[in-house]
């Protein structure tokens, strides 16, 4: 009989692709694999997978009413169908999953997408995040399996849990599994460079609103700019952008699938990454929209954050820019295009570090720690020796 994972997640599946490569990774090790998350008044139907999804639905969307109810239906969802293994993402799912494994004795892996204490969301809410930091420092000494996205995290939690922490970036496929480049109907200007701007988490201090007002110091008909994604302030920006008279140089698209946005990213002439330096989780994140730009041969503009610009520089694919300003936005697009060799030379340097910077390489982290929890995968290895 298969051996049974089943991953948790608090978003609704659509377009989280690190939580899809891990489901799609531990179906290849062999594992009936079962991804859970939740269905919003937004969410659409997803397409067929090889693993199966299951979609809460619940009473509240926001709030500590809403992780309440989450983690509860969670909880008695994982003692109702027992699995040999248990996978948290993020620390809003922890408490149901390690609580269930009490019950199941079922193993845990966490899987820590961001530096969960530090998100804006919790900065001005000493309360709140008093409350998830004690259930942190509950159960993250308790727990020997743990993931997260970057060194610079990975020695936060190492330095406070004195824990193992193994990095497995969000990295794209460089083969995507049933990949197809489905092209969405978009016009687009025939002239100037085409700027992409994506995220799925486009919120305050990620730097889009300035970019927006990077837009004003552009030369007209030079450059023209997608921001594609959600986020709390997509429709301000919008707003933003008809107060400075943008509308004919910015287009706002809402999230795609996966497959479309990629198709949509390579026809772009630039990719814009702009987090600020205004709390810990944003200072050393390594957002997943870098990693898609390099993907699809695109140079990079980024702000000058740790992790980031590590990658922009040790592969050479791009600019960092030392302020998140509008002038200081503008001042590097415009410097991105100034030297056509170099901006040669970049989308070759990126199409070099797609096949280095692959989840086909960085699975193995992952694939490698299910084998250790794999009693059978212990047998062939010791048959071997």
């Amino acid at each position: 009989m298969a051996r049974k994972i089943i991953i948790c997640v608090i978003n609704d599946l659509e377009t989280d692709q690190r939580v899809h490569k891990t489901a799609m990774t531990c179906v290849e090790s062999g594992l009936e694999t079962t991804l859970v998350g939740r269905f919003t008044r937004r969410s659409r139907t997803l397409d067929p997978r090889p693993y199966q999804t299951i979609r809460f639905k619940l009473w509240f969307e926001r709030s500590v009413l809403f992780y309440a109810h989450y983690n509860i239906r969670l909880f008695f969802f994982l003692v109702a169908h027992p699995a040999h293994l248990l996978m948290a993402n993020d620390l809003d799912t922890l408490p149901a999953v390690w609580l269930a494994s009490r019950f199941t004795r079922a193993k845990v892996l966490y899987d820590s997408h961001e530096y969960f204490l530090e998100t804006p969301e919790l900065k001005n809410r000493p309360l709140v995040r008093g409350i998830w930091s004690l259930l942190e420092g509950f159960i993250f000494p308790k727990l020997n399996h743990i993931f997260t996205v970057n060194r610079s995290i990975a020695k936060i939690y190492t330095d406070r849990y004195h824990k193992e922490v193994k990095v497995m970036r969000n990295l794209p496929y460089l083969h995507p599994p049933g990949f197809s480049g489905n092209e969405m109907e978009i016009p687009l200007p025939a002239d100037g460079h085409l700027l992409i701007y994506q995220g799925a988490g486009i919120n305050r201090d990620r730097g889009a609103e300035e970019l927006v007002g990077a837009m004003s110091r552009l030369s007209p008909g030079a450059f023209f700019l997608l921001i594609v994604g959600s986020g709390d302030i997509f429709d301000s920006l919008r707003g933003m952008a008809r107060g400075l008279g943008l509308e004919d140089r910015i287009r706002f698209i809402d999230r795609l699938p996966f497959a479309q946005l990629s198709a949509l990213t390579r026809k772009c002439g630039l990719g814009i990454t702009l987090d600020k330096d205004t709390n810990l989780n944003y200072r050393f994140s390594l957002p997943n929209k870098l990693f898609d730009y390099i993907h699809a041969g695109l140079p990079v503009l980024a702000s000058n954050l740790p992790e980031v610009a590590a990658i922009v520089r040790d592969y050479q694919v791009g600019l960092c820019i030392a302020e998140v300003t509008p002038q200081a936005i503008a001042a590097g697009i415009r410097e991105i295009f100034r030297d056509p060799q170099r901006y040669r030379n970049w989308k070759i340097n990126a199409a070099a570090a797609s096949r280095d910077l692959c989840w086909e390489k960085e699975s193995r982290v992952l694939s490698g720690e299910l084998s250790l929890l794999d009693p059978d995968q212990k047998k062939i290895r010791k048959n071997n020796l």
